[in-house]
C-alpha cells in the first residue's frame, strides 16, 4: 500500500491545482501557492500548498503547511483531512476517483492576458478554470430536474463565480457573476470550441433570476456539447436538459445537445453515423430545424427518426412521469428493431 500511496501522491502532485480547486474551493491562487483557511477549505490565508516544483524535497508540489497549527504534509494527507477519512484505504480510493476526471487545469494559467471574449480560447480557459461537478450547485440544479449520475460526464463542470454581462433587460443593479453549470462544446475530434453558461440561484437550486440565465459563447456551429462517442447511431437535441434527461433512459447511447434550433439544423454529422434520432421540441424552431436537418441527413444518406415529447420537452417529461415512466414512453418511441438492443444495453 505504500508504494499505491507514494505514486497516486505523486500523480495528485502533478496536478495540485486542479486539487486545491476542487477539495479547497474558498482559497484562491498566489503566485506557485494556493493559500486558504485549513484543511477543510474554510476562508483565510493560514494554510498554503505548493503548487509548483519537483517530486521530492522540501520545495516540492503538493506539500502544504498550516502555519496555524503546525501540520503538514502531501495531497494524500491533505485530502484525508478534507474529507475526514479515519483509514488510509478510504483516501487512496477519493484519489483515484479524482485522477480519473478528465481535468484540463493544466490548460488554465492566470498569469496569462485574457483572451478576446467570445472566443474559442476563452471558452477553453473558461472551462479549464471550473470544478469538476460532483459536489457543487451544478449537480443539484440537475439533480432537482430529475437527472442524476451526471459525475462522470467529462464535458460538464461547475464555477463558483461565473462572470455575467447584465444587459437592459435586466433589473438594475443586476450581480456581474453568479454560480453557473459549464458545459464543454465540442467538435467531432473532441476539440473544445465553446461553452454553455446556466447560471445558477444558490438559494433556489433553479436558474439564476436574471434576463439571460443561459448563454453560449465561442464556435457552436455544427458542434455541441457530446455525451458518448457518436458510431453508427445518435441522437441529437436542442437544450441540454433535454439530452440530459434521454440519458437518465439511454445512459450508454451516444447523443449531443446543439443548444439551439439553428445550431441542430446545421449539426456535422459524424462520419459513420447511419441513423440520427431527433429528440424534438414541440414548437415552430423545432419544427423548422427538424425539416431542416432531415433533408441534409437523406442527403448524406443517413436515417433520420423524430422523438416527439408528451409534453412540451423530454425534461418536463422526465420531471412529470418520473424516470420509470419516462424510460417506458421512450421506449415506445424507438423502432422495433432498436428498441430490444438499446434499452437492454442501457438496463
Amino acid at each position: 500500500m505504500a508504494s499505491a500511496a507514494s505514486d497516486l501522491s505523486r500523480a495528485l502532485a502533478r496536478q495540485a491545482e486542479a486539487v486545491c480547486r476542487h477539495y479547497l474551493r474558498e482559497g484562491h491562487r498566489e503566485g506557485h501557492y494556493w493559500t486558504v483557511g485549513d484543511a477543510q477549505g474554510s476562508p483565510g490565508r493560514s494554510l498554503y500548498v505548493r503548487l509548483k516544483g519537483g517530486e521530492h524535497g522540501k520545495g516540492a508540489a503538493g506539500k502544504w503547511t498550516d502555519a496555524a497549527t503546525g501540520e503538514h504534509g502531501d495531497l494524500l494527507d491533505l485530502i484525508g483531512l478534507n474529507q475526514g477519512h479515519h483509514r488510509l484505504a478510504d483516501t487512496l480510493e477519493e484519489a483515484r476517483r479524482f485522477l480519473s476526471l478528465p481535468l484540463l487545469v493544466s490548460d488554465y494559467d492566470p498569469d496569462e492576458p485574457s483572451p478576446p471574449r467570445g472566443s474559442r480560447k476563452a471558452a477553453r480557459r473558461l472551462f479549464a478554470a471550473s470544478y469538476p461537478i460532483a459536489g457543487t450547485l451544478a449537480e443539484a440544479y440537475l439533480a432537482a430536474r430529475g437527472i442524476t449520475d451526471v459525475r462522470t460526464e467529462r464535458w460538464l463542470r461547475f464555477h463558483p463565480r461565473c462572470w455575467y454581462r447584465p444587459n437592459r433587460d435586466d433589473a438594475p443593479g443586476t450581480a456581474n457573476a453568479f454560480p453557473a453549470l459549464i458545459a464543454a462544446i465540442t467538435d467531432r475530434t473532441g476539440t473544445i470550441t465553446g461553452v454553455h453558461r446556466t447560471w445558477l440561484d444558490s438559494t433556489t437550486k433553479d436558474k439564476a433570476r436574471i434576463a439571460t440565465p443561459r448563454r453560449a459563447m465561442g464556435d457552436l456551429l455544427g458542434a455541441g456539447v457530446r455525451f458518448g462517442t457518436a458510431a453508427h447511431s445518435m441522437i441529437a437535441g436542442e437544450g441540454l436538459e433535454t439530452v440530459l434527461s434521454l440519458r437518465m433512459a439511454l445512459p450508454t447511447m451516444p447523443m449531443i445537445a446543439t443548444l439551439s434550433s439553428a445550431h441542430l439544423a446545421a449539426l456535422e454529422f459524424p462520419d459513420r453515423l447511419r441513423r440520427l434520432y431527433v429528440a424534438r421540441d414541440r414548437d415552430p424552431a423545432g419544427h423548422h430545424a427538424t425539416q431542416a436537418l432531415a433533408e441534409r441527413a437523406e442527403a448524406a444518406h443517413i436515417e433520420m427518426i423524430v422523438l416527439d415529447p408528451v409534453s412540451d420537452d423530454f425534461n418536463t417529461d422526465l420531471r412529470r412521469l418520473g424516470r420509470e415512466a419516462f424510460t417506458k414512453v421512450l421506449y415506445s418511441l424507438f423502432p422495433a428493431d432498436d428498441r430490444d438492443r438499446l434499452f437492454a444495453r442501457a438496463a
